[in-house]
């Protein structure tokens, strides 16, 4: 009986075993496989898995391509923090998807999770949501997301009546700045560029498909039009988008016919490692990851400034090779003259007269050669160029047309040829355009009609009065110009040579010219060494080198070659050899003057007038101030010139005696207190001067006086390196980032800035300006210069193009350049520099922080000894010093 007990228990238990064995397994493999997929899924959020700020925990792709998690801006140091996507080891960091890009976490508390309701949310330690995707509401338990190869970050949902899983959204369809391989730009796709370098928030450009025209894009301004493609496409294809960016754009789909002058097609495998940026600068940019790692621009518009959307208004040419780019054609004004002269060009220009006058011959057309223009309204066929010429008068509406000669046919005949009529505004005109057309723009004759008194129309230039281009117009003392029919440019002859003309101005008597390698701007006797004017001449230099009198409202620079501002002396009384040549001078007779030659003289009671070009009544002459010329009586010029004398004496005399009594008292406070005033004044004079002013815990503006060094103001360097471009980052140190940059005249440097976040602080900083400044040996760095503003601190040095030895000795590929003949010359090299450091040098230095890292090498390889933030400095006899942190190498 109890045998049969047992027998029943060992059965049960047998039974409830093997029923357990299914569930047991089920659960062993569930776990395992829950632990497999933990342990893999890198690249996945799920409800239990998110990514937290506060561990650095990140999500990387299966290829390693990309990588996701919190982030703070390249050159931010504050403590905004982002999440984004960005290329895995990246350095520096390039980023192409943001997600919170308008509302950053204030802290390092921040998550990425799938939230309760099944939604994406970028959250703070407090639950408090800063982002989310708006999809529909489900279990969080049936979505992932996952982070593609591709850049691609997919959420993915699970059905669960038939366990199909869905893409319910993606960040391919949901971009901020950047479009990379593998997404479609289509009608609800835009790319939104970053407010700032360092600030992802939306800025002020969109680039998006053209809602007007089929396959062509636009780049907004807020809600201006910036840049458009295709604006003169029907008679310029140059100016259509190329077909490797739409090639890109469409996915790699795109059948548009291919145009051999563009960019070629690239097989899509090619286009890895691309990427398309809309710029805060308002450029949209196409760059590749290069094999010397670095992105390398490839294509950027709008690629200057007159690219940019109608960028002068109607009826204005675009000159992007001249400082003021903005000129009115001839025969119109500016329709807004205020704004106009404040550099506001969009206003455009007007017409002065109407057309179709009272007669049929009151229009003529203007030839301009190399023109860009805005597509026309109609087209059609013209057996030859009168043809289209007569179209376009019989039409009122008719602003200008364009002639194209038929090609030569296979069989050796002609076929008709285009002609091109402009119905509406002329818009988008830009000249020295090199694929452009030649355009002829109806204009009044009234308006341009050459006389006497002015030359013929050159290009989009007027010739006033007195200036000449030929015997037969102007006043042959100002025959110093010169115009070129083929390209409608103006040059001005100086006995230094022959200068480009960019743009004159009647009502002020100036004109602007162009100087090739005038690299001493400062030095005001660059005007006499260039252009050599005679004393005798009636020109006379203005201002020089960029004096820019307006500036364009637009995000791309000006660097072109520096300008000279011209003016010429009001004429004397026109030349004529017989009375007819006097008829445009009213009031004047051809009579012989004292000097031999025939003038127009004005008739009795008239008097010639320079400024208004005519013989007037004397007491009708004004000058530009509006007050009478007429002449005053002898002894109001005698009492005026006495007590001007006077007054000069006594104001002479006062200036005098201020100036000596401040020396003195100058110079008493400077005997007594020269230790306390200014301990950089004598910076240089010996070690003690130099370590009281790197000791002291301050750095004022008036401490530059002291040092070597060229000072730059922040603006230049920002110019220079497209505001710290994540593009131009060269790596990061102790110090903080440094950047290449590229001053407009070519010269390359390195600057390096210091971060609020760096180890390093104001003393390492003026270690470094004030030791390498005074340092000067073959193997050492050069300072360039430096850059002291509000918190900016800011180093200038020569770039090295080789970088740093440790980017040699490191790299396997590298390191086989480095034969043992090139590794004894840097050696060699680095020793010398020690040795003038330790012995040679007046100042005796101890570098401290000499590493692989801080030996930079020239284009010919040449070691240069770099970082002297933690450099000390010995006196003649001293062998020790005492310190009190540990730092260095």
């Amino acid at each position: 009986m109890q045998k049969k007990n047992m027998r029943k228990t060992i059965t049960i238990t047998l039974s409830v075993n093997y029923m357990l064995l299914p569930i047991i397994f089920s659960f062993h493999t569930f776990v395992l496989f829950s632990c497999v997929l933990f342990c893999s899924a890198r690249d996945t959020i799920s409800f239990s898995r998110l990514v937290s700020d506060d561990t650095s925990n990140t999500l990387i792709s299966a290829g390693e391509n990309f990588e996701l998690g919190f982030f703070t801006p390249s050159g931010s140091s504050d403590n905004r923090r982002y999440v984004g996507i960005w290329y895995y080891r990246s350095n520096p960091q390039t980023v192409v998807w943001v997600a919170n890009r308008d509302s950053p976490v204030l802290g390092t508390d921040g998550v990425f999770a799938i939230a309760e309701d099944g939604n994406l949310k970028v959250l703070d330690g407090s639950g408090k949501p800063y982002w989310w995707t708006n999809m529909e509401t489900s279990s969080p338990m049936y979505r992932t997301a996952k982070l593609m190869d591709t850049g691609n970050l997919v959420v993915s949902h699970v059905e669960q009546e038939n366990l199909t899983v869905r893409v319910v959204w993606q960040s391919f369809e949901n971009p901020t700045d950047t479009f990379i391989p593998g997404m479609k730009m289509d009608a609800s796709l835009a790319l939104t560029s970053w407010k700032s370098y360092d600030d992802p928030a939306p800025g002020n450009f969109t680039f998006r498909q053209d809602q007007e025209e089929v396959n062509q894009f636009i780049i907004w301004k807020r809600s201006l039009r910036y840049w458009k493609s295709g604006v003169s496409g029907k008679i310029i294809s140059s100016d259509q988008m190329t077909s490797a960016i739409f090639y890109l754009l469409s996915n790699f789909t795109s059948n548009l016919v291919h145009n051999e002058s563009s960019m070629p097609y690239l097989a899509s495998p090619l286009y890895s490692d691309t990427r398309l940026v809309m710029n805060f600068s308002g450029q949209l940019q196409y760059l590749k990851w290069d094999t010397e790692r670095i992105w390398s621009l490839i294509w950027a518009e709008p690629r200057d400034r007159c690219s940019v959307y109608n960028a002068c208004g109607n009826f204005a040419s675009c000159n992007s090779k001249n400082d003021i780019m903005c000129n009115c054609l001839p025969g119109f004004k500016p329709s807004l003259l205020e704004s106009w002269n404040r550099g506001d060009f969009s206003g455009g220009c007007t017409r002065k007269s109407i057309l179709c006058g009272k007669n049929t011959e009151s229009d003529i057309f203007l030839s301009l050669e190399m023109m860009k223009v805005g597509n026309p309204d109609t087209q059609f066929n013209a057996k030859n160029d009168m043809e289209c010429k007569i179209e376009c008068l019989d039409n009122c509406r008719c602003q200008a047309y364009s002639y194209e000669v038929s090609k030569i046919t296979r069989r050796g005949g002609t076929g008709s040829s285009a002609c091109w009529i402009w119905s509406e505004d002329l818009n988008n005109l830009q000249e020295e355009y090199d694929s452009g057309q030649n355009l002829f723009v109806r204009v009044a004759i009234s308006d341009t009609e050459s006389t006497t008194r002015n030359c013929e129309t050159c290009g989009t230039n007027m010739i006033p009065y007195p200036l000449s281009t030929g015997p037969k117009c102007g006043d042959p003392m100002y025959f110093n110009f010169h115009c070129n029919i083929t390209t409608g440019q103006v040059s001005f002859d100086a006995p230094g040579g022959t200068y480009h003309v960019t743009n004159i101005y009647p009502e002020n008597r100036k004109f602007i010219i162009q100087i090739k390698d005038a690299n001493n701007c400062g030095d005001r006797s660059l005007q006499d060494k260039i252009l050599q004017l005679n004393r005798s001449s009636p020109f006379k230099v203005i201002s020089w080198c960029n004096f820019g009198q307006a500036n364009f409202s637009s995000d791309l620079s000006f660097k072109g070659e520096d300008e000279f501002e011209i003016g010429w002396d009001p004429p004397p009384e026109p030349t004529c050899s017989s009375p007819t040549d006097c008829k445009d001078w009213p009031n004047s007779t051809c009579n012989s003057t004292g000097d031999g030659k025939r003038r127009c003289l004005c008739k009795s009671n008239f008097v010639w007038d320079s400024l208004s070009l005519n013989c007037s009544q004397a007491g009708d002459i004004k000058q530009t101030d509006g007050h009478s010329t007429g002449k005053m009586p002898l002894s109001l010029i005698i009492a005026i010139a006495f007590t001007s004398v006077i007054v000069l004496i006594i104001l002479s005399t006062t200036i005098i005696f201020i100036y000596f009594w401040r020396r003195r008292i100058g110079t008493r406070q400077e005997n007594g207190e020269i230790a306390q005033k200014s301990p950089v004044f004598h910076v240089y004079d010996n070690e003690r001067r130099v370590k009281e002013f790197i000791e002291s815990g301050r750095f004022k503006e008036n401490d530059a006086k002291g040092i070597d060094v060229p000072f730059f103001d922040l603006e230049s360097i920002l110019t220079a390196t497209d505001c710290f471009s994540s593009a131009n980052k060269l790596g990061q140190g102790g110090f903080g980032p440094v950047y290449k940059g590229k001053f407009p005249g070519g010269q390359e440097i390195a600057v390096k800035r210091l971060s609020s976040g760096s180890g390093q602080g104001l003393e390492e900083f003026k270690n470094e300006v004030v030791l390498i400044a005074k340092l000067q040996h073959r193997n050492l760095v050069r300072l360039l210069g430096y850059c002291v503003k509000g918190d900016e601190k800011i180093l200038l040095y020569e770039y090295m193009p080789n970088k740093s030895l440790d980017s040699f000795i490191f790299d396997r590929k590298l390191c086989k350049l480095l034969d043992w003949d090139m590794r004894f010359k840097v050696i060699l090299g680095i020793a010398r520099g020690l040795l003038y450091l330790h012995q040679d040098s007046r100042l005796r230095i101890i570098h401290r922080d000499l590493k692989t890292s801080n030996i930079l090498l020239d284009e010919e390889m040449n070691p240069k000894i770099s970082d002297f933030g933690l450099a000390r400095i010995f006196g003649g006899k001293e062998t020790t010093r005492n310190t009190n942190r540990v730092v260095g190498t």
